[in-house]
């Protein structure tokens, strides 16, 4: 097979004056130092993720000042990265509707609250199998669970019943001052609470089911409006919010048109599905945020809060 030389001058060009662009130098970033935040944020390139971060803040502002749902899902690394007191002014400010979180957020938040320190050192406890063996914190709180209520809001009787010395710093604390419902959804054998002999399996399981059911009623609420917004889980909330939406579907909820957030500092298979592809596919839209948690969260609480 014989092959003949292109002949380039028979290309057919038009003016870049005429092409549509991705990048135009009005959203590139602003530089000049002012000291202002606002003027900090503003000068973030409208490009990527920073115009994907821009459109979070517009979305979030509008949905709290319009009273419509905005539901927050985090895993253990965001108060392990010591951003808890942002998130506790965003609950302050309003704009959560429900908090949801698995086995492991509800024991870092406890133990922050009760003792002010949180994370050991499992690669060290690990050999003489003493990682999640500390007494303390399963005294206190697998005897509150009986399984009547759900889980987040039998754990909120810890505030009834103790004076913990650092609760300020609890987002389940401020979820029992202002009212705002918490749930909390747990895997059996994953948390260290599951080690002590006063865990009862049984009542934990009722409690956290009827989480479940609570998280549906407010996925319920999301009907062409609102916001799902998951922070630092990568597989059990996805998991769990993601059969939430299709049960609340299945009993007739028209939940479609949402938006779908995740934060996180890996792209993860299933915290990218739900809620930020799962909100897409349901006409609503998706946004997927990489980046260091201790970082991302106070930036995005400053511009919520400016």
């Amino acid at each position: 097979m014989e092959f003949q030389h292109l002949d380039f001058t028979k290309v057919k060009f038009y003016s870049i004056k005429d092409r549509k662009s991705k990048v135009r130098v009005e959203d590139f970033a602003r530089c000049e130092v002012t000291g202002s935040f606002s003027d900090f944020f503003s000068s973030i390139p409208t490009i990527l993720a920073g115009k994907d971060l821009k459109e979070i803040v517009n979305i979030l502002t509008t949905a709290r000042n319009n009273g419509e749902p905005i539901i927050f899902s985090f895993g253990a690394h965001i108060v392990k990265c010591g951003v808890s007191p942002c998130l506790i002014e965003l609950m302050k400010s309003g704009f959560f509707s429900l908090l949801a979180t698995n086995g492991a957020g509800i024991i870092h938040d406890l133990e922050i609250a009760f003792f002010g320190h949180t994370s050991e050192f499992v690669s060290e406890n690990i050999k003489d199998g003493s990682f999640g063996m500390a007494r303390e914190l399963p005294q206190l709180i697998n005897p509150l669970v009986t399984g009547k209520e759900g889980l987040g809001e039998e754990l909120k009787k810890v505030f009834q019943v103790f004076s913990p010395s650092y609760k300020e710093k609890s987002l389940l604390y401020w979820a029992y001052k202002l009212k705002i419902p918490f749930t909390v959804h747990i895997a059996i054998g994953s948390d260290i609470l599951h080690l002590h002999p006063s865990f009862d399996p049984a009542k934990t399981a009722e409690a956290s089911f009827k989480d479940f059911k609570l998280l549906i009623e407010a996925i319920s609420s999301l009907e062409s409006k609102g916001v799902i917004w998951n922070v630092g889980s990568a597989v059990i909330l996805p998991t769990v919010i993601e059969k939430a939406i299709s049960l609340a579907r299945n009993l007739g909820a028209e939940v479609s048109g949402f938006t779908g957030i995740t934060f996180d500092f890996l792209n993860n298979y299933r915290s990218n599905l739900c809620p930020p592809q799962r909100a897409r596919e349901l006409g609503g839209r998706g946004y997927y945020i990489i980046g260091h948690h201790e970082i991302l969260i106070p930036l995005i609480t400053w511009a919520l809060l400016i």
